[in-house]
């Protein structure tokens, strides 16, 4: 893979990780003297958050198949164009990300690790807002 490939998923992979953190740290979440048990401001960062990481590994994969780490469908290889491959990625991306997959495009290689780690991605977030939003109630209990 060439330096340029490389310096791409690096850097989308910092401003993923950096989203998260920020999300899971709390952000720039404040309560604004409402009481309730939904916070909008925390449901929109949550959103944010899963489209940052969806559009972040779709470009991740879609790189990683202009370097022959590929996807393939139907257990079939095939060639398709730039926009089809971009297309496909971002598919690939939130499938995984929201699902365990559907079976239809299937990572070969090192995509596969990459896979793993944004299912696994996938499975935390919701956790980590029922847990932010636990703790974001609770620290405004205790300040009244």
């Amino acid at each position: 893979m060439n330096a340029i490939a490389w310096a791409v998923i690096i850097s989308i992979t910092v401003i993923m990780v950096m989203s998260l953190v920020s999300f899971i740290r709390g952000g720039n979440i404040r309560k604004r003297g409402k009481d309730t048990r939904f916070s909008a401001e925390i449901f929109y960062t949550l959103l944010v958050i899963y489209l940052i990481v969806l559009l972040g590994f779709g470009l991740v994969y879609f790189v990683l198949s202009m370097n022959h780490v590929l996807l393939v469908d139907n257990a079939k290889l095939q060639d398709t164009s730039i926009t089809d491959s971009l297309m496909r990625s971002f598919y690939f991306s939130g499938v995984t990300l929201m699902t365990i997959g559907y079976g239809d495009i299937t990572p070969i290689g090192f995509g596969r690790f990459i896979a793993v780690i944004q299912a696994l991605i996938g499975y935390i977030l919701p956790a980590a807002f029922v847990l932010n939003l636990v703790q974001t109630n609770q620290n405004n209990g205790e300040s009244k």
